[in-house]
């Protein structure tokens, strides 16, 4: 009985990924990129420095992206999707890292490439999330908030024993729980959908994270999409390569 929750957590996962729609993603101009016009010229200067510097003196990349929307799916999964897209973090290493921010829906995610999962874990990006960002974007303070993040996960991957061992005494959130009869209706209704919508739609991807292999639409099909993934070239920035699973933890305010 205990694989239950398990089990209904992925079919929850598959029908909201068979429902999403081809997703768009901004173009990746630099470090920083700021599509929801929430940070000041200054403030991005500073951030933009700091990541590079970051980048400079270690193998990682990390980049911030503040977005309008998440077009109708979860910051999960606009997150791994735009990571890889984006290709942030190198080829070989996949140690890239994403502090997504959506003002407009106040969600916050902490993407994580699948080489520094063991380094920047879930739970301590809960714990930077939780202690670090969401108390200031609840006072409106987007700048400060994002600066802390960026300070607080360049630092757990620079001394990720110290995170991990913070992480651990954190308390635990209260568990994760399903209610059957709501995702029973919520996976007819999806069905239904499917079945009403013309055209086949988009190829499928697969990728494998800590929970197993999940089915989701390739993020390298974006033949669909207005504007997409690559375009580092604009901005003398780009991406290493790097992949992403899944990994990484989310927030709300």
């Amino acid at each position: 009985m205990r694989r239950v929750p398990a089990i209904l957590s992925g079919l929850v996962l598959l029908a909201l990924v068979l429902a999403a729609q081809a997703l768009t993603f901004p173009q990746l101009t630099g470090r920083v990129v700021d599509e929801a016009s929430i940070l000041d010229p200054a403030a991005k200067a500073e951030l933009e420095r700091k990541l590079a510097e970051f980048e400079t003196k270690t193998t990682g990349q990390l980049v911030v992206v503040t977005l309008k929307s998440l077009q109708g799916t979860s910051i999960e999964d606009y997150g791994y999707q735009l990571g890889r897209a984006w290709g942030i973090g190198q080829k070989d290493k996949n140690s890239g890292a994403l502090l997504i921010v959506v003002p407009s829906e106040r969600k916050v995610r902490v993407e994580v490439g699948y080489g520094l999962e063991g380094q920047l874990t879930d739970a301590v990006s809960s714990l930077i999330i939780a202690n670090a960002i969401v108390p200031r974007f609840r006072t409106g303070d987007f700048a400060g908030g994002i600066t802390r993040g960026v300070d607080d996960i360049i630092a757990a991957l620079n001394d990720p024993d110290e995170w991990r061992q913070r992480a651990q005494q954190r308390p635990d959130s209260q568990p994760f729980s399903f209610d059957i009869l709501i995702v029973i209706f919520v996976l007819i209704v999806i069905i239904m959908i499917m079945r009403n919508a013309s055209g086949g739609g988009q190829g499928v991807g697969r990728r494998s994270g800590q929970g197993g292999p999940i089915f989701a639409p390739s993020p390298w099909n974006s033949g669909s999409s207005g504007s997409s993934g690559w375009s580092g070239s604009s901005g003398g920035f780009s991406g290493g390569g790097g992949s992403f699973g899944g990994g990484g933890a989310s927030g709300s305010w």
